[in-house]
């Protein structure tokens, strides 16, 4: 399993995990392809099995690029048949460390990270776990259910 910056190259392959992941969500290509072309505002990164893309990543800068970030967990998308492997873990985890290593270049450093997610989804347990984030508030009925805004507020055990 290797973790890596996401190439133009790979958008049609993650494209595929996005679809299978966001099934009330469309234009899964094109989706990805605008956050491909957001660099650096957003930074995505891929974990390649065997040359396939099982998942991806999508971390992004919010309200500007600042020296104290204010990171968001946009997006994050796992094969169901590689779910049960860690693999959602390991990226959180492998990506966060290659993040802050872009974020040293401009002289900048993570002072929160935020993440959004459908209050009912099972993924808000490894949010927690790995990047220690609390609910902050919850949005009624914002998309297709209710939403939770999480926030971890000291990061350095990330």
């Amino acid at each position: 399993m290797q973790i890596r910056e996401m190439k133009k190259s790979d958008l049609k392959s993650a494209s595929l995990v996005h679809k299978e992941n966001f099934t009330r969500q469309n234009f899964s290509y094109e989706y990805l392809e605008c956050s491909f072309n957001s660099y650096p505002k957003s930074l995505i990164y891929i974990v390649e099995d065997n040359e396939n893309i099982i998942a991806y990543i999508i971390w992004t800068q919010k309200s500007g690029f600042r020296k104290e970030v204010v990171l968001e967990l946009e997006q994050i998308a796992v094969l169901k048949n590689k779910q049960a492997n860690n693999v959602g873990t390991e990226l959180i985890i492998s990506s966060l460390k290659l993040v802050k290593n872009v974020l040293l270049k401009t002289q900048s450093r993570i002072k929160h990270i935020i993440v959004s997610t459908r209050d009912d989804n099972y993924v808000k347990k490894l949010y927690k776990k790995v990047l220690n984030v609390k609910v902050e508030t919850v949005i009624k009925d914002l998309y297709s259910a209710d939403e939770v805004i999480m926030i971890a507020k000291d990061i350095s055990d990330c």
